[in-house]
């Protein structure tokens, strides 16, 4: 922090200046008097911090509460126009930006298809740009922009490693394309971390330090968070559960090559047909063009392989009975045998279940892998389905961009 020494009032009004910031962003408006109570500040200090931080453009005044006896109280809220932050959520099938305000709200958003011949450094400006209009804003705008990607940038090649799926984004010189592109700071994140943060900061993972995500989509990934913060690995490639060889499936050789391993077969979204097809379970008519609720990007957009998993996984746990059942109980397993890995080398406190496939099996599928992990674990994590529904890569790409950000613009030492 500059301009400051600890214990001098200096240091002691941007301390106050940042709680009550963070109090208006977790409880929305507030009156002088709440926040004094709040901070545990004085009328009048509260009176000062507030004209303070009205005066430098980070609080607004934003109505009157009534229903009380007397003058009503005139309420403060963050201003939302003080910074704008952009998520990118980059798939093979296109990429979703979507731009928020301070406050968190989305504000503008557009989902560019994926086209053959286009380049990554065009598509990301172009998306960017078309979301940055649609929230009424110049591309300049934007603070800040995280995108997220699957697999990783090794840090000490720059390449993208773990997402041989993903065209056109491995050039050697992409990320210093991108930089001289685009007129803001920009962050890269791999797409499943992204998706942890979201439900670290908004979802079933608040307040736990340490817990495991699973997510399971076009492929299966974890993030590992320890400690509260994530843990990538010295490549970034921590969390690549796909490539776990398992018991059950024969041993994946040459897992760069073929980008697929053990889990990935036993577990991941091409197992669910044929382990259904092998109980005589068809895929559901009427299902399998939509992606199911824990779809990370919209319905078309979703490979025909995770809409037939979704379709099959969510008819099953409606119809939990004879076939069914044993499908379920099946698939539990396969799923319990990677997370057990997990939980014997981690000891998380609780696993995240989450992306579409995972998620259409609802409270039936967790329970039956909880129950399976039991066995087959030394310790017994609780089992969560994670509540971030809508787009959760593309929220924590945002939730990222937001804390940086608001760290950033919330320093009144700076001004």
């Amino acid at each position: 922090m500059t301009g400051t020494t600890p214990g001098t009032p200096s240091l002691l009004r941007v301390m106050n200046d940042r709680a009550a910031l963070d109090l208006l962003l977790e409880h929305g408006p507030l009156s002088r008097t709440r926040i004094g109570r709040l901070t545990g500040l004085s009328k009048p200090t509260a009176s000062q911090l507030l004209a303070r931080l009205e005066a430098a453009g980070l609080v607004m005044a934003s109505g009157t509460a009534g229903g009380r006896p007397g003058p009503n109280a005139q309420l403060y809220g963050v201003n939302p126009r003080a910074a704008h932050v952009a998520g990118l959520d980059v798939t093979p099938s296109g990429i979703v930006a979507a731009v928020a305000d301070l406050t968190g709200e989305v504000i503008g958003s557009h989902v560019l298809p994926y086209a053959e011949g286009a380049g990554a450094v065009d598509r990301v400006t172009r998306a960017l740009g078309a979301a940055a209009r649609d929230a009424g804003l110049e591309r300049r705008d934007v603070h800040r922009v995280v995108i997220a990607t699957p697999g990783s940038f090794d840090p000490s090649t720059g390449a993208l490693r773990y997402a041989d799926h993903l065209p056109g984004w491995h050039s050697p010189t992409l990320l210093e394309e991108l930089a001289a592109a685009l007129p803001m700071p920009v962050e890269y994140e791999n797409d499943v971390n992204l998706a942890a943060v979201a439900e670290q900061r908004l979802g079933a993972a608040r307040g736990h330090g340490d817990f495991v995500l699973l997510w399971n989509e076009e492929g299966l990934g974890a993030a590992l968070v320890l400690g509260g913060r994530l843990h990538r690995g010295w490549t970034g490639g921590a969390g690549e559960v796909g490539f776990l060889p398992v018991p059950g499936h024969p041993l994946v050789r040459h897992v760069a090559q073929v980008n697929s391993g053990g889990y990935q077969e036993l577990a991941g979204v091409q197992a669910v047909p044929a382990m259904a097809a092998a109980l005589g379970i068809g895929a559901p008519p009427g299902r399998g063009a939509g992606a199911g609720p824990g779809a990370g990007a919209t319905a078309t957009a979703v490979a025909s392989p995770v809409a037939t998993a979704v379709a099959l996984l969510t008819e099953a746990a409606e119809h939990p009975e004879g076939a069914n059942l044993l499908f379920l109980r099946q698939y539990a397993t396969a799923l319990a045998t990677g997370i057990a890995s997990l939980v014997a080398v981690l000891d998380p406190e609780i696993v995240v279940l989450s992306g579409a496939v995972t998620t259409a099996g609802g409270d039936v599928l967790r329970s039956l892998v909880e129950a399976e992990l039991a066995d087959l674990a030394p310790s017994r994590p609780r089992l969560v389905s994670g509540t971030v529904r809508d787009r959760p890569v593309l929220r924590g790409a945002l939730e990222s961009a937001l804390a940086t950000t608001r760290d950033e613009v919330f320093d009144t030492s700076r001004r």
